[in-house]
């Protein structure tokens, strides 16, 4: 047993702790709480390493280092410990993304060796929701994709990936990596849409789902249907799929400037519950 304050690359014996951690915020932690459980903390399976900071012997904060750099109930003291072992191995990620003040102190220590970034979007409100509004009726025509749609639906997730990250996602690989993801979600029955003569009109996913909660993701309109109210009925919908099927805690998050979806959001039945934070390279 470790009796000190120290920090180092988790194991698959470690797997109880972590999820420890990793459960006591379901909602925050959603995203790597969802990896860990379907693969564990072998590097090669997880895609990426897990950090533990520890306190008297003790797993008390994570910090997931893979294609993101995701910081996990990070105490001060484990967040710099998280920066100076990530300093050291050196940036290997796309982005530094997690709850706004631990993201904000990892970014402060980082940037020296790591900046300049090509964004900091440093206030993303993270809101959350139990169940739906009365005020909005779900859209009868947002459904689940089906398998044999995926013609129909990588533009839409293209073009909604490069609207919010500022960069195609078929750059690089020609996209395979990101067309794999989306035909997983679609496989998974955790991608929606509603598509009209066969272009999609409005599509989201859920993203990250455990027993606990779950987090919708890449909500998109098509740009001559934006102003028609459809990002309110159609995140109904999926809100209405995601509680009846998928988890009791339905969660997103979303850039504070996004002034018209932030109050879609409210409408919807959402409520801001803390902030996320950003980094993109």
């Amino acid at each position: 047993m470790l009796t000190q304050t120290t920090t180092r690359v988790l194991e698959p014996a470690d797997l109880g702790a972590a999820l420890a951690v990793l459960e006591s915020a379901p909602v925050e932690n959603a995203f790597v709480t969802a990896r860990v459980r379907i693969a564990g903390l072998d590097p090669w399976r997880l895609g990426g390493e897990m950090w533990g900071w520890y306190t008297e012997g003790r797993l008390t904060s994570l910090c997931y280092s893979g294609a993101n750099l995701v910081p996990i109930c990070a105490t001060p003291e484990a967040v710099r410990a998280f920066a100076e072992r990530a300093r050291r191995i050196g940036r290997r990620c796309s982005s530094i993304v997690g709850p706004a003040g631990p993201t904000a102190e990892l970014w402060r220590l980082l940037e020296p060796s790591w900046g300049p970034a090509r964004d900091v979007r440093g206030h993303q409100p993270l809101m959350v929701t139990e169940e739906p509004s009365a005020a909005v009726a779900p859209d009868p025509l947002v459904r689940r994709v089906r398998k044999d749609e995926m013609e129909a639906i990588m533009p839409a997730c293209v073009a909604m990936f490069t609207e919010e990250v500022g960069v195609s996602p078929m750059a690089g690989d020609g996209g395979l990596l990101y067309q794999a993801r989306v035909a997983e979600l679609v496989s998974a029955g955790r991608s929606f849409a509603r598509i009209d003569d066969g272009k999609v009109v409005f599509k989201a996913e859920i993203g990250a789902a455990t027993r606990q909660a779950c987090q919708i993701q890449g909500v998109w309109v098509a740009p001559e249907h934006r102003g028609k109210g459809l990002s309110e009925t159609g995140m109904a919908a999926v809100l209405q799929y995601a509680l009846a099927d998928v988890a009791p805690v339905v969660s997103l998050y979303v850039n504070d400037y996004n002034t018209p979806a932030r109050a879609a959001y409210r409408r919807v039945g959402f409520r801001e519950t803390g902030a996320f934070m950003s980094v993109l390279f």
